[in-house]
């Protein structure tokens, strides 16, 4: 074990309680930011929303500069730093996906979605499922994206503790459970103002350290100058920076790379910053700029990976880099190639970016838990007051949740890996459906085609849970002995195949449903979901079916009052029979 560091020690627990002022501080800071208060002084909130939503939303007013450090925040984690240096370094920068993949599903994201979700004002991302759904089947919705959100925050924890177990000798659980109990502090006081505003300054210190510690990584007398793009003798191993991309393995390769860029964009940490913004103009840009921010982040942690191969380790106090230690090689070159004070640097960067990551994804797995499930299903009649404590008590569950994963899983990341892919196969298709085509999708088609591809994944086998396919599509590599607990590989594309017979059959079994009610086939008595019996109440009493949302309503009336929109600006109420909701016809 690393024997204690205490200078280091100090410094970081330094950084931590400036991070945890800030928190605690943020709405104050962006108030003056800002610059919007009334007559008392206090902020102003978007009219008409609650206590509870404010918090989650920090009053619908992030604004470019601090919008942009969020959303990029967010995604740049210890996990994808790490990550996308041990990618480079395994496979090369071919086989680095995640951060470009996640880079491009933020632009699509604001291109395709920002939009219209926030036209609508939702307050979470299950609230159009719920809104075409109903409340308890939309409630489902919160499994796959419950998992996803606490297995990305219980991944990059544990590579944190990792690293400061490698560079400051803190044993790895007491780091996990401190960088987790910061973040959710400043969280609990300060929903989105505090997340939003700490991202601000820990992007700093990520782009800041990682980028301070390159040139003193390059100049080390163990590191090959100028760095190489082949080497032919990596610990016994042949090594390309590049990588290649072999015929049998290009299809399993955009498998990989569709899964994360379709799949990347249905997270709440990521709706929770474009339904935040103070327009839907700027959750665009934000969303688009994000993007392009995450690419530029990835830069160094690949550079790191190179020069990790082109480093003679054996050289170094560390001594031989062993294949399974390849997931330590930031922790490794910031402390063995860097003098002591860019060490700290960087490591403040690394874990600024695990506190941005995990506060973000704490918050919104936990406001989706408030909102659609304890509020829509089992109390609807929640008091203000009653939410903002159901909201805090489930940030402590799933912080603690995510903490007793982090010290007790050993392959976090392979699970993670996992629920980004549930998310794609069972979450994607309906996100699609529910904002951009309502009316070809109803209850019947989202149970059969949920259900389906949840059945056909499962079948898919999973390496890292170690069982093999009892599905087997073509090409399939069988396991091997001693490698991977002997599990075979699907190479076929079989994400993209479960995603769209999802989809397919989601509309299918909708259309064929519709045509059943229609021709007398499927009467009321045999309407189990009650889709069709909703649907005529609906048009009869002309409800708004945004779940109780008001915001949009009373924007709505706002702007007719104003004559801001004189040709256009009129109500269109009527859900159009398949339960599209509330809508203006000049913003959607």
């Amino acid at each position: 074990m690393t024997e204690m560091n205490i200078p280091g020690l100090a410094g970081l627990i330094t950084f931590y309680f400036l991070i945890l002022f800030a928190g605690l501080f943020s709405k104050k800071f962006m108030q003056l930011l800002n610059g919007k208060k009334n007559k008392t002084g206090t902020e102003v909130a978007e009219e008409g929303m609650s206590d509870s939503d404010d918090l989650m939303l920090a009053g619908r007013d992030i604004n470019y500069f601090v919008g942009i450090f969020t959303m990029t925040a967010t995604w740049v984690g210890g996990g994808y730093i790490n990550g996308a240096a041990e990618a480079t370094i395994r496979h090369g920068i071919l086989w680095c996906q995640a951060p470009f993949c996640y880079a491009i599903a933020l632009i699509c994201g604001g291109l395709f979605f920002a939009t219209k979700m926030r036209n609508m004002k939702y307050v979470t991302m299950l609230d159009p499922l719920q809104n075409k759904y109903g409340k308890e089947l939309g409630a489902l919705f919160y499994i796959p994206a419950f998992s996803g959100e606490i297995l990305w925050s219980a991944a990059i924890l544990a590579a944190l503790g990792t690293s400061l177990q490698v560079i400051c000798g803190i044993p790895e659980a007491t780091s996990i459970m401190a960088s987790a109990g910061f973040a959710m502090i400043y969280t609990l006081f300060g929903g989105l103002y505090s997340v939003a505003f700490t991202d601000v300054f820990q992007l700093i210190c990520i782009f800041v350290g990682l980028i301070l510690a390159l040139p003193f990584m390059t100049t080390n007398e163990n590191v090959t100058s100028p760095l190489q793009g082949e080497i032919p003798d990596f610990n016994g191993v042949s090594k390309s920076v590049i990588g290649t991309i072999k015929p049998e393995d290009a299809a399993y390769w955009v498998d990989h790379a569709v899964m994360m860029m379709c799949g990347g964009i249905p997270w709440q940490a990521y709706f929770q910053r474009v339904l935040s913004s103070r327009s839907a103009k700027i959750a665009k840009v934000l969303s688009i700029f994000a993007g392009f921010g995450c690419f530029c982040a990835a830069i160094p942690a690949v550079l790191i990976g190179v020069v990790t191969l082109n480093t003679d380790w054996a050289a170094t106090k560390f001594g031989v880099l062993e294949p399974g230690q390849y997931k330590l090689a930031v922790p490794l070159c910031l402390n063995y190639l860097c003098p002591p004070v860019v060490t700290f640097i960087g490591l403040g960067a690394v874990s600024a970016a695990v506190m941005s990551s995990t506060d973000s994804s704490i918050l919104g797995v936990s406001c989706m838990f408030t909102r659609n499930v304890f509020q829509r299903v089992f109390h609807p009649a929640a008091s203000d007051k009653q939410m903002m404590w159901a909201l805090r008590i489930t940030i402590i569950f799933n912080t603690t949740i995510a903490m007793i994963i982090a010290i007790t899983v050993k392959s976090v990341y392979g699970l993670y890996l996992i629920c980004s892919d549930l998310v794609f196969v069972l979450l994607f298709p309906h996100l699609v459906l529910v904002v951009h085509f309502p009316h070809l999708v109803n209850r019947y088609g989202m149970v059969v085609g949920f259900s389906t591809a949840l059945l056909l994944r499962a079948l898919s086998g999973e390496p890292v849970l170690g069982y093999d396919a009892v599905l087997k599509f073509p090409n399939y590599s069988e396991g091997v002995e001693g490698v991977d607990n002997g599990v075979g590989h699907q190479k076929f594309p079989f994400r993209m195949v479960c995603m769209l017979v999802h989809l397919f059959l989601a509309i299918g079994v909708s259309y064929l449903t519709n045509y059943l009610y229609k021709e007398g086939y499927l009467t009321d008595e045999l309407d189990v979901l009650k889709e069709f019996e909703e649907k005529k109440e609906d048009t009869k009493t002309n409800k708004d079916l945004v779940i109780e949302n008001t915001y949009p309503v009373l924007e709505l009336k706002k702007q007719a009052t104003n004559g801001h929109q004189a040709t256009n600006g009129h109500t269109n109420g009527s859900s159009n029979g398949h339960g599209n909701g509330l809508h203006t016809n000049g913003n959607c």
